[in-house]
């Protein structure tokens, strides 16, 4: 009796592990996944795009104006403007058909900021171009991505030159536009280069940056929009720039920053963007790089996906000649999202009796900006600027 007892005992144990143990499987849930929300998909269905051009019935000029009230209510605020420029000559080189200086300028209230210039020999004015560096993760170098530096130390030097082989094809692209007759600038965006962080690069800081930011009432993408904007007008305050012919190009980040400028500021004429224009409905999937953080802080405007999607913001700089440039490779800017991208954009253009003003290929290279693609951008540039 007592031994029967005590086996039913243990089998009553046995029995109850094993109903918790199912238990516990049955009950274990999640609700993210990839670091998404497992209800992205209903997220992305209630974005309509409220304020994007074909939602409108207003004329196009008004339509112009009311969105990019709208894009900058959402990058706002934006950093206060300097009392002046102050600019400072601090190094210079004499290079084939052009100089090259290292300047420093106050680009905000908040910033005195190192830049580089690159100034053709000759009598000017002369038509600029604001060029906008890249993310890449790689923060110890910003403005030397797109000219070459000098008279720095020599891990900077070889940091550029590789960086330039890597993603330029070996060419410097500011060094190239300017022997062509352009003066280019180039600057760096806060938390690259000399704008870099005290403590020693770090890629987390990245979101860090961009969350104590919120918490201050300003976004880093933001941040990152009014600086351009205010290098934009310096670089046409110059006394050798013609104002009315600056305009702005950049590749990845650089891209995606060159024609937010575009679409914010009327200093800039015409923009050239390589490898960074989608559609939200493409970019924000389970498998997307974008979706990994990092990077992406740095040009998430607050609020905007409320309002328009990335080809309608880049549509408000809409009638201005405007060049896109995305690659069959690029692993992170999906074919279909660029084509609905660029159709949508098409449209814009062609409602105002612009469509020839704006240019869109999709070329068979990779994530890159080559030698021929530099040399699309110098054609656009002759064409439209000069």
């Amino acid at each position: 009796m007592t031994r029967r007892i005590i086996s039913l005992f243990i089998f009553m144990n046995i029995s109850c592990i094993g109903a918790l143990h199912l238990y516990s499987q049955e009950v274990k849930r999640y609700e993210t996944q990839n670091d998404m929300p497992l209800f992205y998909q209903k997220m992305k269905e209630r974005l309509t795009y409220p304020l994007s051009f074909d939602k409108s019935d207003k004329p196009f000029k008004q339509w112009r104006k009311d969105a990019r009230a709208v894009l900058m209510e959402c990058i706002s605020p934006l950093p206060p403007k300097a009392a002046s420029y102050d600019m400072k000559v601090v190094d210079e080189e004499k290079r084939k058909g052009y100089k090259a200086q290292k300047v420093e300028f106050n680009i905000s209230d908040y910033s005195r900021t190192p830049a580089y210039i690159l100034i053709p020999d000759g009598k000017g004015p002369f038509p600029a171009i604001l060029l906008l560096h890249d993310h890449g993760a790689h923060f110890s170098i910003g403005k030397e991505k797109m000219i070459r530096p000098f008279n720095t130390d020599s891990l900077t030097i070889a940091d550029a030159d590789n960086w330039c082989d890597k993603c330029y094809d070996g060419q410097y692209v500011g060094d190239y536009l300017a022997s062509k007759g352009y003066v280019v600038m180039s600057v760096d965006a806060l938390f690259w280069g000399e704008r870099g962080r005290k403590e020693g690069i770090r890629y987390d800081s990245q979101q860090a940056l961009a969350a104590n930011m919120l918490q201050l009432g300003m976004s880093w993408g933001g941040l990152i929009v009014g600086d351009d904007i205010s290098s934009a007008d310096f670089l046409a305050s110059l006394s050798y720039v013609d104002r009315k012919r600056v305009g702005s190009m950049g590749f990845s980040m650089g891209a995606h920053r060159s024609w937010m400028l575009s679409a914010a500021s009327d200093v800039v004429k015409a923009s050239a963007s390589v490898c960074w224009m989608n559609t939200t409905d493409s970019l924000m999937t389970l498998t997307n790089n974008q979706n990994k953080g990092g990077s992406a802080y740095s040009m998430i405007i607050p609020g905007i996906r409320n309002y328009m999607d990335y080809p309608h913001v880049a549509s408000i700089a809409a009638p201005k000649p405007t060049l896109f440039i995305n690659g069959k490779r690029d692993k992170l800017f999906p074919v279909k999202g660029v084509e609905d991208a660029f159709m949508t954009m098409h449209k814009v253009w062609n409602s105002c009796g612009a469509n020839d003003k704006l240019q869109t290929h999709i070329l068979d290279i990779p994530h890159f900006c080559s030698k021929e693609v530099q040399k699309m951008i110098l054609d656009f540039f002759d064409n439209n600027l000069k």
